[in-house]
Order: structure tokens, then C-alpha cells, then sequence
């Protein structure tokens, strides 16, 4: 009589499967989950630690500036009583780490504080501020991207061209020229000379589509301009790169794709990862320039409210205004990091 050897994981006479692989089949089941969710846990707990470190670092700063809020609100003629009164109603009396975690325990209640200028709530004035420079950034963002990516690709298409060599000399003038500087220009050209724009102020969207585009054209342009200029010279740099070299164009190229296609569908897609790594990375410039800029063309957004806050030293105000800044910072580089897996599921983070 011959023995016949059973493979431990064969099928029963019955056509069921052994409850050993049944049951590990199930555990790595349930312990599968999305790719793209468990990458942004990840992300989003090394974030906050990054964030509470950013939350000291600003704190420590503002203790750090000079003068004497308490002296400066009770105004130079005040008395050392009136002072001490006016430092108790601030809370400047109580030590630095208590008024730091009372800082932080407001902000995971929603409270940010009171303004020691007007007394008004911190998030108030957030709230009617905030609306002017989203738009700044949104705007500035979408257009210094809808002007880089197609004079990029036009300039890559013919290295060394007339083109290309025009867009070079413009594209590094404009990276010469500060932003600031570049709104004085922009006031005396559309402003005084043409007349065409308002030199300054902010006229809501509830007020017209058209008045409010008019009202934030030069400061968007002079947000916009020089960040275009530097994606810009990145992208075409990155596209004659991969023209260039890269076997997948050669392969492109072999099969009688035209050049134009060959840049823009092969060339363009992996160069726009480079592209998304420097656009995240000058989210916080772009978000930091508005400080300047709503300050030239009075616009009512939160970069002049930090500014006027720290000209008054109204520390409740700048501390906040610091943070938001920094934080959207942050958070766009974390929002880039979901998009190369997005845009390339190839790519796995410390997965296997």
C-alpha cells in the first residue's frame, strides 16, 4: 500500500480550506487600510509636534522683543501703579511657562486671546482679516503657476531659442527685483500714470466681482511676478533636462511621438514633482509677503494686522498672527506630501 504525503495547506475532500489560512487571511485583512490614509497619519502626527515646537519658538521670540507692552498701552506718562494695573490686566504679572500653556489650552478651546489695543477677541479679528489674504495668496498662487507653466514649456521646446533666451533674461530680472519694489513700480505705471488701477485699499467681493479683481491686481502681481519667474527658470531648466536625457523620451521619440507631445505628456509629468517640491517649499515666502505688500497697498488682511500689532506690541495678536503664518507653512508641505502619493502610487512611504 503506498503512503501519500498531504500538503498541509491542501484543500478537504469537502472543497473547504484548512482554518489555519482562513484565519490568517482574515488578520491581514483587517489590518490593510487605505495607502494614502495611513500616510497621512503619519504625516499629520510628525506635524504636530513640529507645530508645538513652532508654538514655543514664537512665544520665546515675542518675550524676547524689546520694550514694555504694559508701559506702552498705559502710554509714557502713566504712573508705576497705573503700569502694575495695566501688566495685571494683560497678564504679564504671571510667569512666562503659565502664560504660555494658558496660551495653548485657550487656542485647543478656540480662545486666542484678546486684543490689549482694541479688546476685542483675537479670533474675531482673525476672522475679518483672514478673508483679504487668502485671496491675496490664492490668487498670486494660481497666477504665478497659470504664468510659469506654459512660458516654461514654450521655452523648452526650442533650447537656446529667441524665446527661451528672452524668458531667461526677464525671468532673472524679476528674481532681481524685491517684491516691495516691485509694487512701487507697479503703483507709478497702472496707478499714477495710467490710471488705470486704485493705488490702494480693498473692495469686498459681496461689493462686485469686478471691483474687487480691480482693487487686488497690483498686489497680487506683485506677489505672483517674482515667485512665477523663479518656477519659471526651475521648470525650464528641469524640462531641456529630461529632453535631454531621460530614456523614456528616447523611447517616446522612437515610436514617432511628436516633440510637443513628448514634452508635455512624458517631460512635464516628472518634472511637476520637482515643481510641487519648490511650490510647497515657497508657500511660507509667498504667505510672509504679504506682510509688506498689504501694508503698501493698505490692504486690510492679517499681515498689516501683525504688523500694526507689533508696532503697538499688542502680543496676543502677533502671537497668533506668527502662528497661523507658520502653520499654513507647514501644512502645505504636508499637503504636498500627499500629493506625489496621489499623483504616483509607486511611491510608498516605509511600507513594504
Amino acid at each position: 500500500m503506498t503512503d501519500t504525503a498531504v500538503h498541509p495547506h491542501a484543500a478537504r475532500p469537502d472543497g473547504t480550506k484548512p482554518p489555519g489560512r482562513q484565519g490568517r487571511g482574515v488578520t491581514q485583512g483587517a489590518g490593510s487600510g487605505s495607502p494614502l490614509l495611513r500616510l497621512f497619519g503619519r504625516r499629520l502626527l510628525m506635524t504636530i509636534p513640529l507645530l508645538l515646537a513652532i508654538s514655543v519658538l514664537v512665544f520665546v521670540l515675542l518675550e524676547m522683543m524689546p520694550g514694555d507692552p504694559a508701559r506702552n498701552q498705559a502710554g509714557m506718562d502713566a504712573s508705576e501703579e497705573q503700569v502694575e494695573a495695566v501688566r495685571q490686566r494683560m497678564g504679564l504679572d504671571r510667569p512666562a511657562p503659565e502664560r504660555y500653556f494658558g496660551w495653548l489650552f485657550g487656542l485647543f478651546r478656540g480662545d486666542l486671546g484678546q486684543s490689549s489695543v482694541s479688546g476685542q477677541p483675537v479670533a474675531d479679528m482673525i476672522a475679518d482679516r483672514a478673508p483679504v489674504t487668502l485671496e491675496l495668496v490664492v490668487l498670486a498662487f494660481v497666477v504665478s503657476l497659470g504664468i510659469a507653466i506654459p512660458v516654461a514649456l514654450m521655452a523648452a521646446r526650442k533650447p537656446g531659442g529667441l524665446f527661451d533666451r528672452a524668458t531667461m533674461v526677464v525671468a532673472m530680472t524679476m528674481l532681481a527685483v524685491p517684491n516691495f519694489v516691485l509694487a512701487m513700480l507697479l503703483v507709478l505705471v497702472f496707478a499714477i500714470t495710467l490710471q488705470m488701477l486704485p493705488a490702494i485699499g480693498f473692495v469686498p467681493l459681496e461689493d462686485g466681482l469686478v471691483p474687487n479683481l480691480r482693487s487686488v491686481a497690483m498686489p497680487v502681481l506683485a506677489l505672483a511676478v517674482p515667485l512665477a519667474a523663479f518656477y519659471t527658470r526651475f521648470l525650464r531648466g528641469d524640462l531641456v533636462e529630461q529632453m535631454n536625457s531621460a530614456d523614456y523620451v528616447d523611447t517616446a521619440r522612437s515610436k514617432g511621438v511628436r516633440p510637443g507631445l513628448v514634452l508635455w505628456l512624458h517631460a512635464f509629468r516628472n518634472s511637476s514633482f520637482g515643481l510641487l517640491t519648490i511650490v510647497g517649499l515657497n508657500i511660507g515666502t509667498l504667505v510672509g509677503g504679504t506682510v509688506i505688500i498689504e501694508q503698501i497697498f493698505a490692504m486690510p488682511g492679517m499681515g498689516m494686522m501683525m504688523l500694526e500689532g507689533a508696532m503697538s506690541q499688542d502680543v496676543a495678536v502677533v502671537q497668533m498672527c506668527v502662528f497661523i503664518f507658520a502653520a499654513v507653512a507647514v501644512l502645505a508641505n504636508l499637503v504636498v506630501d500627499l500629493m506625489y502619493a496621489v499623483l504616483d502610487p509607486r511611491i510608498r512611504y516605509g511600507s513594504h
